[in-house]
């Protein structure tokens, strides 16, 4: 393999930020090479500026790194750029650092959508990391913008992959109870959380309708081709700190055989991810719980080190017929977020930094 690629993380300080920053220390393929953050805070260490939150040891490997303007300029010495930043920034820095040469890895909803660039959810969908030949071919540059999915479709449609390659997949009914890390350090007041349920996210709903159909899509002729299935999605906010609980009800083109079939059906697939022992990737991406109360986010989200996603309560609830129900539960900070983040990053490490 090649030497170690330079990594640098923009919005270090923020929740994924974080995430990235312990994901990317002492990791075997990258180095983590700076780090971006607010303008009142460059030109501290990132150990003496950051807040840290999330649940495992503040990395001391990065406590001496200086914060850098969030500017593309001050990122001419990295190889591959991690993005923890709002939407409304990070699009004009993503364009560029892919003209500067670099390899843009995003969790920004921006771009997702774009018929050139990869939403990747590794083991769904590894081989729309192909598009990036066509994206540098039509944008005529060096580098390249890969996209993290939204954290409940990520959990989604990890799921569903190997459902939908067995049953086939006509119509999915999801509502999700969601964390309230998936908002940010201030994005949910506490007196509007704290002994409530919030109904509603904004713009949740409509990106998990259309991201799965270009995730669960064939990549056909250098385009992705949307899976046909139909999503109706309700997305809500409840009093939990990370991992996203989903009530999935998914009607199948075929009955499966039986709910042991189905169980068998996760439990025993694996993807490329784990074909190429990439190592963010989890031993099992889909982990069958058979107990009656399970999932649950404080017992299950750090499954696989929170890489992969549990099901639990599997039944087809009627006699002979196609409909599947079932519960799913992921980490939304690390599979719907950073950990993907730096799994896609592992996937192009393996599949296109050694070919091109």
């Amino acid at each position: 393999m090649a030497d170690k690629l330079k990594a640098a993380v923009l919005g270090a300080t923020g929740l994924v930020g974080q995430r990235f920053v312990h994901l990317l220390t002492r990791h075997p393929w990258f180095r983590l090479e700076a780090v971006t953050a607010s303008e009142r805070r460059v030109g501290k260490r990132y150990g003496e500026t950051v807040e840290w939150y999330i649940d495992e040891p503040f990395p001391e490997e990065a406590a001496g790194l200086e914060i850098r303007p969030t500017k593309a300029e001050a990122l001419r010495d990295v190889d591959l750029v991690f993005v923890a930043l709002p939407k409304e920034v990070a699009g004009e820095i993503e364009l560029e650092l892919a003209r500067m040469g670099k390899i843009v890895v995003s969790n920004a909803n921006v771009f997702r959508m774009e018929p050139d660039v990869p939403l990747l959810n590794p083991e769904a969908n590894w081989e729309h990391i192909r598009l990036i030949e066509l994206q540098r071919k039509r944008r005529g540059w060096r580098g390249a913008i890969m996209k993290v999915p939204n954290c409940t479709t990520a959990v989604l449609t990890l799921s569903l992959k190997p459902i939908m390659d067995r049953y086939g997949l006509e119509e999915v009914y999801m509502t999700s109870m969601q964390a309230i890390s998936g908002a940010g350090f201030s994005g949910v007041p506490g007196y509007a959380i704290t002994d409530n349920i919030l109904p509603f996210i904004k713009g949740e709903e409509e990106k998990v309708v259309r991201e799965s159909r270009k995730i669960l899509g064939r990549l056909e002729d250098g385009e992705v081709k949307y899976a046909d299935f139909r999503v109706v999605a309700t997305t809500t906010r409840v009093p939990v700190l990370d991992g996203h609980l989903e009530s999935v009800v998914a009607r199948l083109s075929k009955t499966p055989g039986s709910i042991e079939e189905v169980l068998e059906t996760w439990d025993t697939w694996r993807s490329t991810p784990q074909e190429l022992q990439l190592p963010t990737a989890p031993e099992k991406p889909v982990v069958v719980r058979r107990e009656p109360n399970r999932p649950q986010p404080r017992l299950d989200r750090k499954t696989g080190r929170g890489m992969s996603v549990v099901v639990g309560r599997a039944a087809l609830p009627f006699e002979g017929e196609p409909l599947l129900r079932y519960m799913v539960l992921g980490h939304n900070t690390l599979r719907g977020a950073a950990g993907t983040g730096v799994l896609i990053a592992e996937l192009y490490y393996k599949l296109v930094e050694q070919v091109f």
